[in-house]
Formats: C-alpha cells, structure tokens, sequence
C-alpha cells in the first residue's frame, strides 16, 4: 500500500454529558456518573488521569482543538468496548463514542469532546485483540485477519494503483455498531453495513476486525526515479503507465526549490545529490515519477527486458533516470521512512495546467517555511466501488495530491494559510475537488462534500446508529 495508518481509523468517541466534567479528578470515571450509570461493568478500565486525557486530547498533528475527553476507555477485549456501547445506546440521554489508534484523522475522529475515548491498541497490551492471522484458503487465496488494534505497517501489505485503494482490498469484517451490535459483514452477508462502513469515517461502526487479501511476498524490487520538468510529459506518462500491465507501485511527487533536500534525498544515492539538487534550483521545481517491478528467482533474468518494453517512449528527462536493486522489505522500509502523516492534506481531481500553474508554479513556492513531501498520481475510478461511503470524482482518471507537510507547534499556520489559498483557487478557477481527512465545520460542508451520496449516507446512519452515538468530533450529524 502507499501509506502506513491504523486499520482502526473508524474512531468512535464518547462524548459524556458535560454536567459531570468538571467531577473528574483521579477517581474511576464511574465515580463521577449518575447513580443510574453506575452498572457500566468494565468501568475500572476508564481512565481519568491527567496523561490519558492529554493524550487522548488531540489528533496526531496537533491541529484540531476541541475540549478535552471526560476519560479514556483501555479495552482487554472487543467485549469490553460492546459493553460500552450497550451501555450508552440503553441509556435515555446516551453518550456518542470513538476509537483512537494513532489519532492521525486530523478532523476530529479519534477525539471525544467532553466524552470518552477508546485506546484500540489497548488491545494489544492486553493480548486480547485479533492480533494478525494468515490463512491460505483454496477458494480465497491468502488472506489476513487483522484486528481493529493494527497498524497497516504490522502487515507490511502494500495496496498500488492496480489493486485499488486499501478498502477494495477487504472481504470481510466484524463491525461494532452504535446499537453495541457486533455484525460480521461482507459483499455478500449484511452487504449495506459492509459498503457504509468502508470510506464511512467512523459513522456506522467500529472495525474489530478486517478480512484482507494478502499476495506472495517477491524477494526484490527493482526501484526506478525519472525526472521531469515539464508537468503535461509528467502526468502524460503516469496516465500511461497506470493504463497498461507490468508495473507493481507506481507515485509521483514535486520537488520545489524552496523545500528542503531532505523531503527526496532518501530516495536517492548521495552520488547524485548534486546534480538533482542543481536541476531543481535552476528549474524551481521538478517532477519526479517513480515505479517499481517486483520480481523473484525466476524472473530476475527477464525483469530488466520487461522494464525497458514498459518505460520505452516516457519522456522524463534522459540524464535524470535512476536505478536501485533492494529487496522488497528494504522498499517498504524506505517508504515507511519518507513518511510524514503530520499535517497531511489531499486533494483529488487535478486539471494539469491550471493547477500546475496555480498550485505547483505559484501558491507553493511563496511559502518561506520548511515543508514535507508533495505526492502527485492518477487514479483509475474503476479501482473503487461506488457502493462504498468513500467519496471520489466522477471521472475515469483523477489525481491525488498530497501536501504531506510538518512544522513545529508554533508555526502550523501558514501552512494552513496556504491550504485554504489552493481550496480557494480551485474554487475561483471552477476546478473540482474532494478533500480527504477533510476539516469540515458544519453539517452544509458535508452534505455538499457527498453529493448525490448524502441522502444515502444519512439514511445510513440512521440505521446503524440511530441515537448519534458514533464520532461526534467531525460534526457531521452532531454539533459540539
């Protein structure tokens, strides 16, 4: 897959009525409960403490602030969390829940204003959880049980441009809903819970568990960077390239002449610094188009002859083509490594020139701050289902643009500045666009963010969590 993030990122957030916030001190969280409340059988595992509500308190960038959980729930079990949810779908004022793994939603879905926040990978402390369990099946193929308190990192399972997004890749999964029912569902069984669920944002349930396809682990990768300095070539050949069979990984992303070195460097051998990083302060900025092709004992000797068919006819830059041979696990640890989750912004559906010209030549090089990677790629539409709650363009190509930047505690905001600059260039130039991880304030933004889908969406919720118990923190059916 492209990125590392916590397969439990449908966070569920308790959002705990704020008449007994100011009650909490270092006593268990059902200390401070109505007498009515006071049933909630895994209530010793609700923590109150100063650093699990500071930790719980905020999103992995730092960014979204909103008011602080009442506690935080450490489950031992999936049993655990049902029963919390039990607990608030029987009660006549229920509190709304979420689940946190790394917190790297930025918008508010793994934090729990005023409410509780539920510590997934808790569940691996108390060696409760699914854990990850590969099965080979005759009629399947391979496959991985992977419980909700796993990083997508754990299973070193990479989801490319061919294979589609990570949740075209699931057969099945065990589904908490906000009614505390635990439902198994796939394409076939319980198939409107399955489809909602998938892109859903931790509106319907939470993912205990996810039944994902696995494939052969090849040995080596052979590992290729071509430059470009001109963006229709660029996106001309990715376009190509995602259309045809052969190529395993595919990525592209911008280096600008006012970011640092280091955003690309780990990409490349330091023999070449030099004449990268004079092309990229002569041009401004730069295109760099990346593949990979997989390959095994027997057919390390046809690989480069099937490279060379592939690439024949780019039109990178001759000089700038660059080769590695490393095995497939040092490949996925060099990606790990590139990157930045800080801050991550996306963007879909990408017209070449005048975003190039507007974003790529004009908004991102005034910015007089270090910054992260830029990743720019098309997408093949046919890849996702539509029966999905994941939201894309309707076109057959679309690209993804990811601002992957960071900063310091301090000095967020012209990077955040400049985000608002390119949602409002789209805007003005008539340029379509969905956000993802998006930072949506009002219930408006997201029924225009879905579309013809919200209706859908709505109904949705409806049905699987009817008394808006589920994930508050992002405002789309509850206001905080």
């Amino acid at each position: 897959m492209a990125k590392s993030c916590p397969i439990s990122t449908f966070f569920i957030i308790i959002s705990v009525l704020s008449h007994f916030t100011s009650r909490i001190g270092l006593r268990p969280w059902a200390d401070a409960l109505p007498l009515e409340r006071q049933s909630l059988d895994n209530a010793s595992r609700l923590r109150v403490d100063p650093d699990a509500i500071r930790m719980a308190s905020r999103d992995f960038g730092k960014l979204v602030h909103l008011p602080n959980p009442a506690a935080v729930l450490y489950p031992c079990s999936i049993e655990d969390i049902a029963s919390l949810v039990k607990f608030s779908y029987n009660l006549s004022s229920p509190f709304s829940i979420a689940a946190r793994g790394r917190g790297h939603c930025h918008s508010g879905q793994a934090m729990a204003p005023h409410g509780v926040v539920v510590e997934m990978r808790s569940l691996n402390d108390c060696s409760r959880g699914s854990g990850i369990r590969v099965t080979k099946n005759s009629i399947l193929g391979s496959y991985a049980d992977v419980g909700g308190e796993q990083l997508w990192v754990d299973v070193l399972k990479a989801t490319t441009f061919r294979r589609g997004p990570p949740i075209s890749n699931v057969y099945e999964m065990d589904v908490l809903t906000g009614k505390g029912e635990l439902v198994t569902c796939s394409k076939d069984t319980n198939s409107e819970l399955f489809f909602a669920v998938l892109g859903g944002l931790g509106q319907f349930g939470i993912i205990t568990r996810a039944r994902i396809v696995l494939e052969p682990l090849p040995k080596r990768v052979k590992w290729i960077h071509m430059l470009y300095d001109d963006f229709s070539a660029f996106s001309r050949d990715q376009e190509h390239l995602i259309s045809i069979n052969g190529l395993d990984y595919l990525e592209g992303s911008v280096f600008l002449h006012n970011c640092p070195p280091n955003n690309w460097r780990s990409s490349f051998s330091p023999s070449d610094y030099p004449r990268i990083s004079s092309l990229v302060s002569k041009k401004g900025i730069i295109y760099c188009l990346e593949v990979v092709k997989y390959y095994d004992d027997l057919t390390s000797h046809t690989v480069d002859e099937e490279l060379k068919e592939l690439l024949k006819g780019l039109n990178f830059l001759p000089r700038f083509v660059f080769r590695k041979d490393v095995s497939f696990v040092g490949f996925l640890n060099q990606l790990r490594n590139v990157e930045q989750d800080l801050g991550a912004k996306g963007l879909w559906d990408v017209p070449h020139h005048d975003f190039n010209s507007g974003v790529f030549r004009d908004i991102l090089p005034k910015i007089n701050q270090t910054t992260g990677p830029i990743h720019v790629y098309p997408m093949i539409r046919n890849k996702w289902d539509d029966r999905m709650s994941a939201v894309t363009p309707d076109e057959d190509i679309f690209y993804t643009l990811g601002l992957l930047h960071s900063s310091g505690a301090d000095d967020w905001k012209p990077l955040e500045n400049q985000n608002k600059e390119i949602l409002q260039f789209c805007d003005k130039a008539g340029i379509k666009i969905k956000l993802y991880l998006s930072r949506y304030t009002t219930k408006e933004d997201w029924i225009k963010h879905f579309g013809p889908q919200w209706k859908t969406f709505e109904d949705t919720k409806g049905q699987f969590d009817p008394k808006m118990i589920l994930s508050p923190g992002q405002r789309i059916f509850n206001s905080i």
